[in-house]
């Protein structure tokens, strides 16, 4: 691994300290280095908040060495006053001897623009490197950008022979303790939580963070024709809640009521949460809800518990037709992650 690799590396692992604070912004991890020495390094902490090159440099003791420094960072710096200054400005003021970023950003009020800047002020920029890795890193805002909708992961746990739910629909505890324990992590590293009205129905879950510590995403309920009553914990107002709906736009306190067009539901949906800064949404169930989603091809992860418990018989789970990307134990619980590949992704139920 050469030396620009190896900082970047860094400056890609602080930036994950992001995930669930930053969205709809993407991670980004700075490391500022004079002489092979790292004095300064910093991540995007919060939306809205300083970027990580404004924190790396601010964490510099001695400023006069950053004209004789290497700054890496995960992603392009930002070129335009947002919510906060353009970091290349800082970059600039402090005449930094060289850049190194992994990835452009996507976003086409950036993309090449913050390169530029630096390039007209003599700043020696090199980009690429571990160029794929800051993809991943970054692979919800790169989906939000390149394809005008959230990232979407699909969650559910099975059992060994197949089964989401029982004949009654009673789907709880299928998987471990640990597995639980899990969910509500990812719960809190998303923008968004989906169910469709069946599992409201049948559950009245709460959709929140209990067993982890971070923020409960905005919970969103499938609802076409606005069955659900006000009954259901999903409507207690504890948390931003979406139902989307053929029937009507409403607005009560932090309950949004949102109408889409029947002929591209789905498609609308996506773009209604994309341009309501919801860069990624989990969806947990049930099982008409999660094929919704694998037969139109949108979805991007599926995160997949297979319990050893047995029912024999009842509501089958959905079927991805391809390799697993990964597979680990939970406890007692085979986890399989799925990456969607157009070519080779079908639904198998018939």
């Amino acid at each position: 691994m050469s030396k620009d690799e190896q900082y970047m590396k860094r400056a890609l692992d602080i930036a994950r300290f992001g995930l669930g604070n930053v969205s709809p912004n993407p991670m980004v991890g700075c490391v500022i280095v004079n002489e092979d020495k790292i004095i300064g390094e910093a991540w995007h902490k919060k939306f809205g908040g300083p970027h990580a090159e404004v924190h790396a440099v601010a964490q510099v003791e001695d400023k006069s060495l950053l004209p004789k420094s290497i700054i890496y960072i995960s992603l392009e710096p930002c070129s335009y006053h947002g919510k906060t200054p353009a970091c290349t400005d800082v970059l600039i003021k402090h005449k930094v001897k060289r850049v190194v970023i992994s990835n452009r950003d996507p976003n086409p009020r950036v993309s090449g623009s913050g390169i530029q800047q630096l390039l007209e002020h003599k700043i020696e920029v090199k980009e690429g490197v571990l160029w794929a890795e800051g993809r991943e890193l970054n692979r919800r805002f790169f989906t939000n950008q390149e394809e005008g909708r959230p990232y979407v992961i699909l969650k559910w746990a099975q059992t060994a022979d197949g089964f989401i739910a029982k004949e009654n629909r009673d789907s709880k505890w299928i998987s471990s303790d640990a597995s639980r324990k899990i969910v509500h992590k990812w719960r809190a590293e998303e923008d968004a939580i989906l169910v469709g009205r069946g599992t409201v129905e049948y559950d009245n879950p709460t959709l929140n963070v209990r067993d982890w510590e971070g923020n409960s995403p905005v919970r969103i309920v499938i609802d076409t024709r606005l069955k659900l009553d006000n009954s259901y914990l999903i409507f207690d107002k504890q948390i931003n809640t979406i139902v989307y709906n053929y029937v009507k736009d409403q607005i009560r306190e932090n309950l949004i009521f949102r109408r889409i067009n029947k002929d591209n539901f789905l498609e609308g949906m996506l773009k209604d949460m994309n341009e309501k800064g919801l860069g990624s949404i989990i969806v947990e169930g049930g099982t008409e809800t999660l094929n919704y989603f694998i037969d139109a091809g949108l979805w991007d992860e599926a995160r997949v518990f297979v319990s050893p418990a047995k029912f024999e018989r009842g509501i089958e789970a959905p079927k991805i037709i391809q390799e697993a990307e990964s597979k680990e134990m939970i406890a007692d619980d085979e986890l399989y992650i799925y990456r969607y590949h157009t070519a080779e992704n079908v639904n198998a139920r018939e």
